[in-house]
């Protein structure tokens, strides 16, 4: 692949544009994990769960629908009304309240009432004349009609119903047009609605689902002393004990030098390649290890006692100069397995791919520049291997990995077949992220989901 094509045309960001974009991205891993974790977050799922009820939803659209008539309080105020304001209520109350009526009542109950319907008595008694009259008065016969009337009775159960505390509340409620406005539900909606608008849920629900967990899991720091490195060993890491660690090959020019040729300097870890006269242990393809003068000096160095991982983003900004092959990638420490090539100048050319025997694959990388640092990464899924420079993305390939955790090497060296020379290998940084699906959310709504399923059956 032609990366100068690439960085021509805008494919792919410059080293300094992608270090902001995983800035960036780690900025916004990092506010969303705050937000997830929130009070306010925790208050929006709380009132999302209830507004979004079919309950809640039911009682919304009764406030909101429902008119004042159509309710049981709306009915029993309106009956009560119409019989309390009734021609013949009103005129019944009225008489009750007539002190003359009164009295008239009263003498209704004595045995003088008999001569309300004798003439002579209405004629020399005035008293008697005045209670002939109301006796045959329409105001007493609607008295008479209504005292005893379905109408009375249901005016006065209704007067009972509607003067309780709990009927008043009721009635106050759906008497009220802006019911909606005043209920407890309506505060809750609000307040789910503000959070829902806010800056910080609108950014935590805009976030595209993203494939690599951004917080850091690993991320090996250079020493001052790199030969007595926390997160760096010389060697390569071998799984087995009784292996030579950190020798060299007879068809090689450099011996490894325990650590000793690796630096840090401004703030980058240097593996140097120098011309120097060293005696070693090599490896002989025809007999095996033995005593080796070499002319020339580098380093072999592994995380292996800091950090191994399985699947995940590994990444490093490497450059190299000068002679000599120079790798970064990552190796199990097992003779016969793969071996993932992030960085590889093989003396003439870039390369990253997987390296695994006849299953070897490596992707050329043309159009490079050896003074400028790029950014390699290598992402290792349940399915699949992928390798980028930068942005780009350069091979992708099925999972051929065993299932083994995997840790960083970094190394220079000479073939004999080549000309000599002192070069170093660069690395700026080296970086690790989880894979979303490994990530502690994710299996954190992993074993929720399997827990309301339990709960569902």
């Amino acid at each position: 692949m032609n990366l100068f094509t690439a960085r021509l045309t805008g494919k792919m960001l410059s080293t300094e544009q992608f270090e902001k974009a995983i800035y960036d991205m780690q900025e916004r891993v990092k506010r969303w994990r705050q937000i997830e974790k929130s009070p306010e977050m925790a208050e929006y799922n709380a009132l999302k769960k209830i507004v979004e009820s079919n309950e809640f939803q039911e009682r919304k659209n009764e406030l909101v629908s429902r008119k004042y008539k159509d309710t049981d309080e709306g009915r029993k105020m309106t009956a009560f009304r119409n019989l309390e304001e009734s021609r013949s209520i009103r005129r019944y109350k009225k008489a009750l309240e007539d002190p003359t009526f009164q009295e008239f009542l009263k003498f209704r109950e004595t045995p003088e009432f008999s001569k309300i319907k004798s003439l002579k008595a209405c004629l020399t008694d005035s008293k008697i004349r005045a209670y002939n009259m109301l006796y045959h008065s329409s105001y007493y016969k609607n008295y008479t009609k209504v005292l005893n009337s379905p109408e009375l009775r249901q005016l006065a159960e209704l007067e009972k119903e509607v003067s309780t505390a709990d009927f008043k509340k009721r009635h106050d409620l759906w008497a009220d047009n802006k019911r909606w406005q005043h209920s407890e539900e309506f505060q809750k909606e609000k307040r789910f609605l503000e959070l829902a608008n806010s800056d910080d849920i609108k950014f935590f629900f805009k976030q595209r689902e993203e494939k690599i967990d951004w917080a850091e899991l690993f991320r090996p720091s250079f020493d001052d002393d790199m030969s007595s490195s926390k997160n760096w060993k010389p060697g390569y890491g071998y799984a087995n004990p009784a292996m030579k660690d950190g020798h060299s090959r007879t068809s090689e020019r450099q011996a490894y030098n325990n650590g000793k040729n690796t630096f840090h300097v401004e703030g980058r870890m240097d593996i140097e390649t120098r011309e120097e006269s060293k005696k070693a242990v090599a490896w002989d393809e025809k007999k095996g290890f033995i005593e080796h003068v070499f002319d020339y000096t580098s380093d072999v160095m592994n995380t292996k006692e800091a950090f191994a991982q399985e699947s995940g983003l590994f990444m490093a900004k490497v450059r190299s100069q000068g002679a000599g092959h120079h790798f970064f990638g990552l190796t199990t420490g097992k003779l016969k397995s793969p071996i993932i090539a992030l960085y590889h100048y093989n003396g003439n050319i870039h390369q990253m791919g997987l390296i695994n025997g006849e299953n070897t694959k490596m992707a050329d990388l043309r159009g490079m520049l050896r003074s400028m640092y790029y950014v390699y990464s290598f992402r290792w899924t349940k399915h699949e291997l992928i390798w980028y420079v930068n942005n780009l993305e350069i091979l992708r390939l099925p999972n051929r990995l065993p299932k083994e955790a995997m840790f960083f090497l970094a190394q220079s060296w000479l073939p004999k077949a080549e000309k000599g020379g002192e070069g170093k290998l660069k690395v700026q940084w080296a970086r690790v992220y989880r894979s979303v699906e490994d990530s502690p959310l994710a299996q954190r709504n992993a074993e929720a989901a399997k827990k309301e399923a339990q709960n569902q059956e």
